[in-house]
This record gives structure tokens, C-alpha cells and sequence, in this order.
């Protein structure tokens, strides 16, 4: 079946260069142009693999559109802007993209960063499709994580606080699954890259801490003083003394 990517951009030329790359490539693409159009489509209920967004978009714009997506679908968000500054770049990762790419791009470049966000997308949903799931009693076992006050379900990629329910993105989910099923050991930011994103660590930290900075504002009572994923500064980070 094709995987469906619904291309988010105001300008023709990019949108048209963008949608025959990807076509040929064997997406099958939706190209919408402003972002009130966009938000349609994600209030319909349209099924999509990922969502390529541009940030400036007339009548609504890519952050406002991001936000509503984020609101009804895990769907992975790939930014692609002119904006090619930090704090932009740490906006559109804090309102729940999952990656960023910079105008002018390469058409390689894109498609290996599609193919890459889909791929984790799926391995997140599916439990890394193509591999064969454990099959001893123990690991049959572990489908919950039971912290103290936070609840983490790896059946249903959810998490629960005092018993309601902790909205997080497909890679908060990650990070936190990640911390929760290893107590004790010390993860460094370049780990952490590799296991949650699947891709090599080239240093920026921002993706990092924006996404380390969100989680611990929705599973932290005071994130200022975070108890559940503590910070070793100069190392990495670990799990908080948070076991029952």
C-alpha cells in the first residue's frame, strides 16, 4: 500500500518540484496551499503517513496548523521553512514536530528524511515492525511500567498520572519508555538521538531539549525540579528514585 503524504506549501513551484520527487519516489501526495485548507484536512479525519508543513502559509499559519494536527493525530510533522534560526527551529520541535529541514534543500535530502520519520513512526506504533516479538513469560509480562504516580502502558503507548491521562507525542512517549523500562542506567543526549530517532547524533541539542524540556512539563509536578527524569549535568540523564 502507498504511504500518504499530505504536502502542506504556499509556494506552487516548491510544492509541485516537492510532490513529482516524492511521486516518483512512491508516495502517493496531497498537496494543499494555505493553512486553512490544511486544517481541513485534518479535521475531516484524513489518514496520512506523514505531513510535510511550511511555516509561512497564508490565511493560517504553519505553528497554528502544527498545533491542530498535534491535537488530533500522532501523525509525524515534518517542517521544511526558510526560518532557519534556533529559536524557530525549537518552536516548531516544541509544538510536537518531529523534524526540521531548511530551504533550499535537496530533493535526496527530503526523501532520506521522509523515509526516516516514517520508519520511526512505525516502529513506535507497531513495536519495530520486521522484527519478531520476545516470547518468554517474562517479557509477555512487561506491558505496563508502574512508576510512582505515573503509569506507563507500552501495549497501548500511553501514560496515565494520579490516574488521568498524559497527553505525549509519538517521541515523548519514546523518551519516557525509554528512561521507565532502563532504572538506573545513564543515558547521554547522543543515546538518546540514536535510540528514540534511529539516526546518528551530529551534536544539536536542541531537538533534545526541547522534546526533554516538553516531556517534563506534562509528567513533572515542578519541571524546574524534575523527580522523574533526573539531569547529570556534564553526562546525560536518568531515572529519578520514582519505583514503587
Amino acid at each position: 500500500m502507498q504511504q500518504r503524504v499530505l504536502l502542506i506549501e504556499d509556494d506552487e513551484d516548491i510544492s509541485r518540484m516537492v510532490s513529482s520527487y516524492l511521486t516518483k519516489e512512491g508516495y502517493e501526495v496531497e498537496q494543499v496551499f494555505d493553512g486553512e485548507a490544511a486544517e481541513g484536512k485534518v479535521g475531516t479525519g484524513h489518514s496520512y503517513d506523514l505531513v510535510l508543513l511550511d511555516l509561512m502559509l497564508p490565511k493560517r499559519s504553519g505553528m497554528d496548523v502544527l498545533q491542530s494536527i498535534r491535537s488530533a493525530s500522532l501523525v509525524p510533522v515534518l517542517i521544511m521553512s526558510a526560518k532557519d534560526s534556533d529559536v524557530d527551529k525549537a518552536l516548531g520541535l516544541g509544538f510536537g514536530a518531529d523534524d526540521y529541514i531548511t530551504k533550499p534543500f535537496s530533493m535526496i535530502e527530503l526523501a532520506a528524511r521522509v523515509k526516516a520519520a516514517i520508519r520511526r513512526a512505525g516502529y513506535a506504533a507497531a513495536g519495530a515492525p520486521g522484527r519478531e516479538e520476545p516470547h518468554s513469560a517474562e517479557a509477555q509480562q512487561v506491558k505496563v511500567i508502574r512508576l510512582r504516580g505515573l503509569t506507563v502502558n507500552l501495549d497501548t503507548f500511553s501514560a496515565q498520572k494520579q490516574g488521568e491521562e498524559v497527553k505525549l507525542t509519538a517521541k515523548e512517549f519514546q523518551i519516557l519508555k525509554l528512561f521507565a523500562s532502563s532504572p538506573g542506567r545513564v543515558y547521554t543526549k547522543a543515546q538518546i538521538y540514536s535510540l528514540v530517532w534511529e539516526d546518528d547524533y551530529y551534536g544539536d541539542e536542541n531537538v533534545i531539549n526541547v522534546h526533554m524540556r516538553r516531556l517534563r512539563e506534562k509528567i513533572e509536578d515542578d519541571p524546574s525540579h524534575p523527580e522523574y527524569i533526573k539531569t547529570l549535568w556534564g553526562i546525560g540523564y536518568k531515572l529519578g528514585d520514582v519505583l514503587p
